[in-house]
């Protein structure tokens, strides 16, 4: 009747983010299952004879905390079965009764999230998570030891509210509440929240979904900038508007694209590089001015580091170090940028934005398909732009980019 109840770390399995997983592992007959517990560890910070994690483990009370609330729940169902005198396999203990929910505090849980991402290398979604975890803190008066049913309709309004009231764009507001709505159900999968209380299908997070709309000038300013007597500005001031001309010139690569260049992804007159937000490897013709931008650098760089002054291999080795420097420069190069525009007397805020989608509307203009251009921006609906980029010929393309000045 007994069964024998414990936790495995799974050294012969790795996952995406580099971590094993934890399995709750249940014997009894002779006959053993395993059932995920939805997170993972590094096998480093797990202590193999004890099963249980290391001290040094990041956030080890809080998984420590979800092990004993997943066992003690098993635990209990065996003690059930026996006062109900019945008999049960290891499949009837592991799925035949629904385990009670373990309400997770919402401070607890976005952090366990935020470490996993910074784990797994996927630093857009720590930002993201680490932003609105922050967001949050602000809007309680740094309280966050409360649980996700404490997250009702009225408190979403109420934090609307709030964020209107200190003039939040709408877009920052959707990537907080989807942000906030993607935390919930995942802590709803791992049977930390309970689904009859989510919130979101009374909330629509949709009506913070309007897109922002496209900026894009004139090829006649796009000469301006080009043109524009810099020399009495810092070097800056320059940098910022060779920035801004690169990404224009080449395909519209964005900010962390280009810091992320080396050497070795210029081929004569060819750039060649993997777009970090999609993964799908870009190859296009480098216009002259680009190269010149290029070379302009390089005279400066080691011929083993970045190709733009942005990283430097020798400084930013992690990828938080990375992702913090980019975030800092880019900023940098969007204030610049608005100081060019008053220079040029162009009257538009630029920012390595219209960078983008300038290129984007001389090529429109140029006849390329805009489903191919909505590809290399990386906007939405990939999965349909993806069978216009399977046929796409460089041909056409390299035409197009004869059109950019």
């Amino acid at each position: 009747m007994n069964a024998s109840i414990s936790i495995v770390c799974f050294k012969s399995k790795t996952l995406a983010n580099g971590e094993n997983p934890l399995m709750l592992q249940v014997s009894k007959d002779g006959k053993r299952k395993y059932k995920s517990l939805g997170i993972s560890v590094n096998q480093n910070h797990w202590d193999f004879k004890k099963n249980r994690p290391k001290p040094t483990c990041p956030d080890g009370e809080y998984i420590q905390q979800i092990i004993l609330n997943k066992t003690s729940e098993l635990q209990k169902q065996v003690l059930n079965f026996g006062a109900e005198e019945k008999d049960f396999t290891v499949g009837n203990l592991l799925n035949g009764r629904k385990q009670k929910v373990i309400e997770s505090k919402v401070g607890e849980f976005f952090k366990l999230l935020i470490n996993e991402y910074e784990i797994s290398g996927k630093l857009g979604n720590r930002r993201a998570h680490k932003g609105t975890l922050n967001s949050i803190k602000t809007f309680t008066k740094g309280n966050l030891n409360f649980t996700f049913s404490d997250i009702d309709v009225d408190w979403l309004i109420k934090y609307e509210k709030w964020q209107r009231s200190r003039n939040n764009k709408e877009t920052s507001m959707g990537v907080r509440f989807r942000t906030l709505r993607s935390v919930y159900n995942k802590a709803i999968k791992a049977n930390l929240a309970n689904k009859k209380n989510y919130p979101f299908n009374e909330f629509k997070v949709s009506k913070f979904s309007k897109q922002t709309k496209k900026r894009a000038i004139s090829k006649a300013d796009i000469l301006k900038i080009l043109n524009l007597n810099l020399s009495q500005e810092n070097e800056s001031v320059q940098f910022s508007r060779d920035i801004f001309i690169f990404s224009y010139l080449c395909g519209g690569i964005n900010f962390t694209d280009i810091a992320n260049l080396k050497p070795e992804n210029v081929e004569t007159d060819k750039l060649n590089y993997c777009r970090q937000k999609t993964g799908k490897r870009i190859s296009l013709i480098i216009p002259h001015a680009a190269i010149d931008l290029i070379n302009r650098y390089r005279i400066s760089r080691r011929s083993d580091n970045y190709l733009f002054p942005i990283l430097d291999i020798d400084k930013h080795r992690t990828p938080i170090q990375q992702e913090n420097r980019k975030h800092k420069i880019m900023i940098k190069v969007n204030k610049d940028l608005k100081l060019i525009s008053e220079l040029a007397e162009i009257d538009f805020n630029l920012s390595t934005y219209v960078a983008r989608h300038s290129f984007a509307t001389v090529l429109k203009n140029s006849g390329v398909n805009i489903a191919l251009i909505s590809e290399a921006l990386g906007h939405s609906e990939l999965s349909t732009t993806q069978i216009y980029l399977d046929s796409f010929e460089n041909k056409q393309f390299n035409e197009a980019m004869k059109h950019l000045l």
